[in-house]
């Protein structure tokens, strides 16, 4: 069967979604296959994560294509899907390395969870963890509407924050995955901002129809600002950086794959994506810039302090994804290449590091050394992954330094020293971390045995670093269409080793003289250097966090203590700030004629009468003598409310309201039957003690409530209204307004505020029955 032949009974709209779809069954079938048995959850795993990379390279040849379908059409947001350069690489990168660490899972996991006495059931969690957030990968990549954008990137926050606290007896597990929770929550809030802002200015959410219609000016500014934003919590940059080192606490797979290849890598790629609307926002590029600098310095300073082996590998991420964003900045088309070679080198030395703690019990770079006799596949892999990521000749990360030093050739002689000195420093830490582990003398200590699942993905993840050495064109093919999707017209992008003086092999000679002089001297700066980071840690943005969320969590006691202190106060706490809100956007949008009087006539009578009757009952209650007379007089109010719905010309809605009423009066009665004696007593005597706060209380939640509904009624139309209604009764195929309303525009809302009361109810007479 020809490939055109299968196109065609496939279809090309499936045959572009088939990915997603192949990645998001992986996550039901690991499920099933986990509940017949746990190991099977990985093979499921590795074997679904291939048949999608498949399917996106089989797509891949057929060229770019998009889908669209309605997903919320009054808001115009609809599923907007492509396959284009950027998310065949970054798809290829997500479930690539997702595969491997499936399969490395599959060895290290079940270790894992004996160490910690845990089931081996939660293999199965693990699994279906990993491949949510592998799904959610590939649905981002893909995305081309911004809210679904939006959506993608919250599912990636979701997923990451159970997987980093997956060990969750552990404090600082739990610990690491709050501050990751709350430093891309918060930022990704920012994000949200921004879709809004452009969704606002040019009327659709749809991503290459913003990009057409955004013109150079505030709007783009402010947004773009905020969706950067998104991007640096999100890639874990200045001053976000400080959740990635402490996300360590996480099993390794997890480490290797979102703090390598994905959930770090989904910050740039948004800001490869919208790097359209970066280049009419020179402002927000500026200071794209400085952060990339900060975070390649900050990153890279770091990383040559660190003793443990998996956060000498976090604080380089950082560095590595500040070249990055420095790239996004200066519109350099190589910064896709850039991200799939750093994935690739840092995946393997994130796998090589969990294996070497696993197999001998430490995580520190001075309690190990000597490896290489013990452990040489690993040596081996991880020599080629550490010589990528130093951008040495003959791997694929030679070519990432290529593509940087392009970029910086363009640019003034201080960032080309800037770039020089980080890449330099990168070769250092690489250098220090692979020697540390493998070379010198080995330390005492047993060293267990590697399995193959601990060594092959390692070997698979350094055998395509060297490949991309060796033979770069089928990356430079797929690199080439990303860096063309991210700058918006087709970009030259050649792979080649050229032996001649220009910049770029002269910035790279320097870095690695700089490296290699680095590593040489390294006894004599790696003591002051530390002391040095020391210090400037206990200043930086960790230490911001921190105080702000002493001062969040206190403020959350103390409106806790004031909240729960009786009923009165618990009610006050709703219904005061409610009122306050009320007021100010009353304050905020000031209309001429709010407070409007209507006419009233002798016919208005009636309704007069029972309004006020309503009122004095509500009044009668302030001074009600006994429970019992206390739900008779509100129920009173009930059925005077009903009662003058029949002369608004709403029978349907007081029949409601009187059914509603005489259940709620039946219940209360009920449940005062319930209550001990001396509670009811005890809880008179206090609600007739008078308190001021409770008078101010009521002023503002009653004053607020009066006034915007007076406001509301003074500029309500009667034949606006009608309008309004039949139209909506007419789309929901509702034989009238009053139908429509209630079963659906608040149909379901009615159920669920019903649910709530009747569950509660039903849980407080349990309650007092056990009492």
């Amino acid at each position: 069967m020809t490939h055109s032949v299968c196109i065609r009974r496939i279809g090309p709209r499936m045959l572009m979604t088939l990915p997603l779809l192949l990645a998001v069954l992986c996550v039901p079938l690991a499920l099933v296959a986990g509940a017949w048995r746990p190991a099977a959850a990985a093979w499921v795993g590795v074997t679904g994560a291939a048949a999608a990379l498949a399917a996106l390279f089989w797509g891949a040849a057929q060229g770019p294509a998009s889908i669209s379908v309605p997903w919320a059409p009054t808001w115009g947001v609809n599923l907007e899907l492509s396959r284009d350069g950027l998310s065949v690489l970054y798809g290829a990168l997500a479930l690539g390395v997702g595969g491997l660490v499936a399969l490395y899972s599959r060895a290290y996991i079940p270790h894992h969870l004996e160490e910690q006495h845990r089931p081996e059931r939660e293999e199965v969690r693990f699994l279906v963890l990993m491949l949510s957030f592998m799904a959610s990968m590939v649905l981002l990549v893909m995305a081309r509407d911004i809210l679904l954008l939006f959506v993608a990137l919250d599912l990636t926050t979701l997923t990451s924050y159970l997987l980093i606290g997956f060990d969750r007896r552990e404090a600082r597990a739990r610990e690491a995955a709050l501050t990751a929770l709350v430093v891309t929550g918060t930022t990704s809030v920012f994000f949200l901002v921004g879709v809004l802002l452009l969704a606002n200015a040019h009327g659709s959410f749809s991503l290459p129809e913003v990009l057409a219609r955004a013109e150079p000016g505030p709007v783009t500014t402010v947004a773009m600002a905020c969706l950067a934003v998104a991007a640096l919590g999100k890639s874990a940059q200045v001053p976000f950086h400080f959740w990635l080192p402490r996300a360590m606490a996480a099993p390794t797979p997890v480490s290797a794959y979102l703090h390598s290849a994905a959930m770090v890598a989904a910050g740039v790629f948004l800001l490869q994506r919208l790097h359209p609307l970066l280049e009419k926002a020179p402002e927000v590029r500026a200071v794209l810039l400085g952060v990339g600098l900060a975070s390649m310095a900050a990153g890279s300073l770091l990383a040559l302090t660190r003793d443990v082996l998996k956060e000498v590998l976090a604080y380089s991420t950082i560095a590595q994804y500040g070249y990055v964003v420095v790239m996004v900045a200066l519109g350099a088309e190589g910064a896709p290449l850039y991200v799939l070679a750093h994935g690739l080198c840092k995946a393997a030395l994130f796998l090589t590091a969990g294996a070497v703690i696993q197999l001998t019990g430490r995580e520190r770079l001075s309690e190990l050394g000597g490896l290489g006799r013990a452990l040489p596949g690993l040596a081996v892999g991880s020599a080629l992954a550490a010589a990528g990521l130093a951008g040495l000749p003959l791997t694929l990360g030679f070519f990432k330094d290529e593509v940087f030093f392009h970029a910086l050739s363009k640019q003034g002689p201080a960032l080309k020293v800037a770039g020089t000195l980080g890449a330099g420093l990168t070769l250092a830490y690489s250098g220090r971390f692979w020697w540390d582990l493998f070379a010198g003398t080995k330390r005492p200590g047993p060293v267990h045995r590697a399995s193959r699942l601990l060594t092959l993905p390692v070997g698979v993840l350094a055998a395509a670093v060297l490949l991309g050495g060796v033979w770069p064109a089928p990356f430079e093919h797929v690199a080439r269409a990303a860096g063309a999707e991210m700058v918006g017209h087709p970009v030259e992008l050649s792979l080649a080793y050229h032996l001649d003086a220009r910049t770029e092999n002269l910035l790279a000679l320097a870095a690695w003289a700089l490296g290699g002089l680095l590593l040489a001297t390294r006894r004599t700066w790696e003591a002051p250097l530390g002391r040095a980071m020391e210090v400037a840690g206990r200043w930086g943005p960790a230490r911001g966090y921190a105080g702000a969320l002493a001062g969040v969590d206190w403020l959350s006691s103390a409106l806790h203590r004031l909240e729960v202190r009786d009923l009165r106060d618990r009610v006050a706490a709703v219904l005061v700030p409610a009122g306050l809100l009320g007021l100010l956007a009353l304050w905020a949008h000031p209309v001429s004629g709010r407070f409007a009087f209507g006419p009233v006539g002798w016919g208005d009578v009636p309704l007069l009468l029972v309004l006020a009757f309503a009122a004095g009952a509500a009044l009668a209650t302030l001074r009600a003598r006994g429970h019992l007379s206390l739900v008779l007089l509100l129920s009173c109010v009930g059925f005077s409310l009903a009662l003058a719905f029949t002369f608004a010309a709403a029978p349907d809605v007081a029949l409601t309201a009187l059914l509603v009423e005489t259940t709620f009066t039946l219940l209360f009665a009920a449940l005062l039957r319930l209550l001990p004696r001396e509670r009811l007593e005890r809880a008179q005597a206090e609600a007739l003690r008078p308190r001021r706060r409770d008078l101010l209380s009521a002023l503002v939640a009653g004053g607020s409530a009066a006034l915007l509904s007076w406001n509301a009624l003074s500029h309500t139309r009667e034949e606006r209204l009608g309008e309004v209604e039949l139209r909506a009764a007419e789309a929901a195929h509702a034989e009238d307004a009053v139908t429509a309303v209630l079963s659906d525009m608040r149909g379901l809302d009615t159920v669920g505020e019903v649910s709530v009361v009747v569950v509660a109810l039903l849980g407080l007479t349990r309650l007092l029955r056990k009492d």
